[in-house]
């Protein structure tokens, strides 16, 4: 497996430990940081897969304010790229994934409402 590259800030289920072992094959080990700019919502999942793994039928899901004083809290973990790809597969289609900033100053790739 490659080194782990790529940082992924989470705000929704991929926090859980039970989607982690399911998408990651591990429990991954994260910073609390938050998304700058964004506002969250909610979105009805209908995927099987997702519902197994995440046990939730409404998921978060966030999309650009334009106000940087809007923020929205979650993790930021530190993954390889082939657990951003095992992301990438785990999310629908009603999300896209973006590099945004942090509260931080880092940036992290995140899964925003698609538009």
């Amino acid at each position: 497996m490659s080194a782990a590259t790529e940082r992924l800030f989470s705000y929704g289920t991929l926090q859980l430990e039970s989607v982690q072992r399911a998408q990651f094959g591990r429990v991954l080990e994260g910073v609390a940081d938050a998304l700058v700019g964004f506002r969250q919502d909610m979105v009805e999942i209908t995927d099987p897969d997702v519902l197994a793994k995440s046990g939730e039928r409404f998921h978060p899901i966030v999309s650009r304010s334009g106000d940087d004083a809007d923020r929205v809290a979650g993790m930021v973990f530190l993954i390889t790229p082939e657990e951003l790809a095992a992301a990438d597969a785990y999310e629908v289609s009603d999300y896209a994934r973006v590099e945004a900033p942090l509260a931080s100053g880092l940036r992290a790739w995140v899964y925003v409402k698609r538009a």
